[in-house]
C-alpha cells in the first residue's frame, strides 16, 4: 500500500482523487489529507502561475512528510479580464475564501461586458520525496452567468455555465456530473498514471 499525501484540508478534493483512482481501477493507494498528516508550515504561494503554485505545494508536502504528495492550484480565468481572477481567484475580493464577496466583485466587474467566455483551470502536481515532479493541467470551458444559480458547489460554481452542461451552472450539477467534467477531474485523471507507478 502506497500512502500519498493530498495537500488539502478540503475533504471534497481528497474524495475527488479517490473517485478518480477507483474509476481507473488503480488500487493499493491510501490517500492522506493534511488533517491526518504531521503538521508543517503552509508554503507561501508566491508562484506566478497555477503550475508554479501547485509544484511548490506538492514539493513542500513531500519534503515535510516523506510521502509522495499531490497538490493542486486552480481558479477561474475570464477572457474579458485577461485571464483574471486566475491565481488570485480565492482572494479576488481581498479575503481568502470569501466566495460571496468574490462572486459579487466579479459580477460587478463584468456588469457591462457581453463577452463572457471563461474557463476553470486546474494544475495538479505530484512530487516525490526523491525530487520527481509530474504536472497535469485541466480546463473546463464555459460562460459567465449574470447572476448566481444553484447551491451544489463552492467558489465561482454558481456563476459558471459549462459548455458541456447546457442550461445549467456548475453549481446545479450533481457531484458525480461535476467530477466527470471538471478541470480538476481532467488533471487528476492525467496525473493518476503517475500515482499508479509509485512504489
Amino acid at each position: 500500500m502506497v500512502r500519498v499525501l493530498v495537500a488539502s484540508r478540503n475533504p471534497g478534493k481528497v474524495r475527488e482523487l479517490d473517485q478518480v483512482l477507483r474509476e481507473l481501477a488503480i488500487e493499493g493507494v491510501e490517500l492522506v489529507s493534511l488533517d491526518n498528516a504531521p503538521a508543517y508550515p503552509d508554503p507561501v504561494e508566491d508562484g506566478l502561475s497555477f503550475e508554479e503554485n501547485a509544484v511548490l505545494k506538492a514539493r513542500a508536502g513531500a519534503a515535510a512528510t516523506g510521502l509522495p504528495c499531490v497538490a493542486d492550484d486552480s481558479g477561474l480565468s475570464v477572457e474579458a479580464l485577461n485571464g483574471m481572477p486566475g491565481i488570485l481567484s480565492a482572494r479576488w475580493s481581498g479575503n481568502h475564501g470569501d466566495d460571496a464577496g468574490n462572486n459579487a466583485l466579479l459580477l460587478k466587474q463584468m456588469e457591462d461586458i457581453n463577452q463572457r467566455r471563461a474557463a476553470f483551470v486546474s494544475c495538479c502536481a505530484l512530487a516525490t520525496p526523491e525530487g520527481d515532479v509530474h504536472v497535469a493541467e485541466g480546463r473546463w470551458e464555459g460562460e459567465l452567468l449574470r447572476e448566481p444559480r444553484g447551491d451544489n458547489g463552492f467558489g465561482y460554481d454558481p456563476l459558471f455555465a459549462p459548455d458541456d452542461a447546457p442550461g445549467r451552472s456548475s453549481a446545479e450539477l450533481t457531484s458525480e456530473e461535476k467530477n466527470a467534467r471538471s478541470h480538476r477531474g481532467k488533471a487528476l485523471r492525467e496525473l493518476a498514471k503517475h500515482i499508479a507507478a509509485l512504489e
